[in-house]
Order: structure tokens, then sequence, then C-alpha cells
């Protein structure tokens, strides 16, 4: 079974200061124009952004791991070694998907290839931290059915990070209906709405969730990786 969910802006925590210490101000003392842009794209993304999430449980359950390989329901999936032993204890797996929505990635895109980049960057940063929210939210969700059968849950990982091979997406995206949440892929595997983010969390009795990994994994450009060092 495959659950759907919507969020408005408002239902989500999103950290002003922390997009701050993005656009390289740590202290949250916004010059000018920066502080005019974070609060005109904070207003503008409650109409720009559609966001959607869905996830849906292994129905077998035959999650079996080695080396760097997962086999869910049939499917074998290239995640790298250290994800596999991340999942290793799995008993389940969820996948899950989720986006911002269109509007606010086609609205940082203009602006980035028009006439104000420095707004399209704030545009830009601030759909990333919407959609990694919405997930957060996601993943609670998750963790609550879980809990809900005596089971625990691991940190969540997406194709692309930590050697996980980015053409697996293909794959990941055949557990859900074509268009699910308005995020299709290209043949290179990348997701449009470009705010779209996708990954697996195990299940499990004996899994167990780390509240750090960014030690795990090398992706220098990840928005959880940085936030992480500013704390």
């Amino acid at each position: 079974m495959i659950r759907e969910i919507s969020y408005s802006l408002s239902e989500l925590t999103l950290d002003v200061e922390y997009l701050s210490a993005l656009l390289g101000f740590p202290d949250g003392d916004l010059p000018e124009p920066f502080g005019e842009y974070v609060a005109l794209a904070v207003q503008d993304a409650e109409s720009l952004c559609d966001i959607r999430g869905a996830f849906r449980f292994s129905e077998n359950c035959d999650l079996s791991a080695n080396n760097s390989h997962i086999w869910v329901d049939g499917t074998e999936f290239e995640v790298g070694k250290t994800i596999a032993k991340e999942l290793r204890n799995a008993s389940s797996v969820a996948f899950f998907i989720c986006t911002a929505g269109e509007g606010i990635s086609r609205r940082s895109q203009d602006l980035l290839m028009g006439d104000d980049p420095v707004l399209g960057y704030v545009f830009d940063l601030l759909g990333s931290m919407i959609v990694e929210s919405a997930v957060d939210k996601l993943q609670l969700e998750i963790k609550r059915m879980a809990i809900s059968e005596g089971l625990n849950i691991t940190n969540r990982y997406s194709p692309g990070y930590c050697k996980w091979s980015v053409a697996d997406q293909h794959k990941l995206f055949s557990f859900f209906p074509p268009n699910c949440c308005g995020i299709k892929l290209t043949e290179s595997a990348l997701m449009n709405p470009i705010k779209s983010v996708s990954g697996i969390v195990g299940i499990g009795a004996e899994v167990s969730f780390r509240e750090y990994t960014c030690n795990l994994c090398n992706q220098v450009d990840c928005i959880q990786r940085n936030h992480h060092r500013m704390i």
C-alpha cells in the first residue's frame, strides 16, 4: 500500500537562521539585500510550493544484503557497502519520494539564469530546505508506523549518496505509480521537479537510528551535512 501525504508550508519546520548560515552569515545578521531576499522567498514559497510525499513498505519482506547490494521484493539495488551495512539487519524497508513542487524550482532557475542570480540562489537553498523538512515529516510517519509494530527504523538514505548508484532511481520509482506526487525521472535518473528527494529507510527489530551519520558519507554538497557542520 502506498501512502501519499501533502503538506502546507506552515506545517514544516524551517530554520531561517540556518538559511542565513548557508548564505554565509552564521550570526544571522543578514546585510541587504539578503534580508529582503530571504523575507521575499519565504513569503512567496507558500504559493509556489506543492509539497507532496509518498512512501510504501516492501511487501514480501525478502530483504537480504551482501557487501554492497540489497534485494527488496526481488529487485536488486547497488547501494554500496556503507548503506548495505546500515540495512543488513532490517526485516523490511520503506521507499519514499518527496517534492517541494515545480513552482519553487522554476522560480529559482528563472532567477539564476536571469537578471537576479543572488535571489535565485536564495530560492534554491530554500527549496532544498523545504523538501528536506517535508522528508523529515515523512520519516516520522514511517517511524510512528514502525513503532506501532514494535519495530525500529534506520536513517534515510538516497541514491547518489554513500556510493549508491543514481541509476537505481529507476528501480526505486518502479515501486510507485507513474508521476506519483508529480515527480518524473529523466533518462539519466534525475528527478523533476528538481527540489525532490527519494530514498529508503530500513525497518526491523534489530536496526537503529543514528543521530549523526555524516561521517559515513563524503558528499560535500549535502545540505544536511553542511547543517551539521554549523551546529
